[in-house]
């Protein structure tokens, strides 16, 4: 009897032993968000002088897994990978200056809006490119993958403007430094960035903004995968970011530079 009872106990134990190493471990894989980022993306995500990803969305991701309770970790991929790569299971969250758009919310869910955009033609001074009707005949960096280059494709390449290419928006205006393409389309704040860190006073902006809703959609927004619950605990994070002031200092850090 006492044999039987010790055996009882010991099952019981392993048992029970079993079910706190499940939930722990349960646990740790819920307190870690896996965020995909395309780090080439000045004020939003950069890689930072000690190799270290910066900017405003890495610093908003943070910020959201503290409210959260949860670690981030961060992975730099390439822009047009990253929604395939969060549908294969590779990470859980996209934050890399997307665009909520009507084509990519038929592959991925995205939080709220936490960024009104829109984007702008960049070109140098000296070629009086000074509206959009004038790109008839010039080349247009943009990168690839991107709402720009659908936009650019869909909307001006049949009245003549020819659309280049680019693995990222930086080698694209690298590019345009060099003689090699006309103009660059890009968001308008990263676009901003580039001439004033790197445009030594010789670029400008060609025409007016472009706020077209089918392609630059209603802002950036974190994408998950569909009917993720992730989606509503980022949406709450956000609100309390935004409701004690955290969004605004993080944004005033990036864009209301003295």
């Amino acid at each position: 009897m006492k044999k039987m009872l010790a055996s009882l106990l010991a099952t019981s134990a392993l048992t029970v032993a079993t079910l706190i190493s499940a939930q722990s471990i349960q646990a740790q894989a819920a307190e870690t968000i896996r965020f995909a980022t395309e780090a080439t993306y000045p004020p939003f995500e950069f890689v930072g002088e000690d190799n270290q990803l910066e900017g405003f969305d890495i610093d908003l991701a943070k910020a959201i897994c503290n409210e959260l309770k949860a670690e981030c970790t961060f992975s730099n991929q390439s822009f047009d990978s990253l929604i395939p790569s969060l549908k294969f299971r590779r990470f859980d969250a996209v934050i890399s200056g997307m665009d909520i758009t009507p084509d990519r919310l038929k592959q991925v869910d995205f939080s709220g809006p936490y960024y009104e955009n829109s984007a702008i033609f960049v070109t140098e001074k000296n070629k009086g490119l000074t509206s959009i009707e004038a790109l008839k005949g010039h080349s247009v960096g943009v990168q690839n993958g991107s709402t720009h280059q659908q936009y650019l494709i869909e909307k001006l390449e049949s009245q003549g403007v020819k659309v280049r290419p680019y693995d990222t928006f930086q080698n694209a205006f690298l590019d345009m430094t060099s003689g090699r393409v006309d103009t660059v389309f890009a968001d308008t704040a990263v676009a901003r960035e580039w001439m004033k860190e790197r445009g030594k006073g010789q670029y400008v902006q060609a025409g007016p903004e472009v706020k077209d809703a089918d392609y630059f959609g209603i802002g950036y927004g974190i994408a998950v995968r569909k009917q993720d619950k992730l989606k509503e605990e980022i949406d709450s994070a956000l609100k309390k970011l935004k409701e004690n002031g955290t969004y605004q200092k993080i944004y005033d850090k990036y864009f209301n530079k003295a």
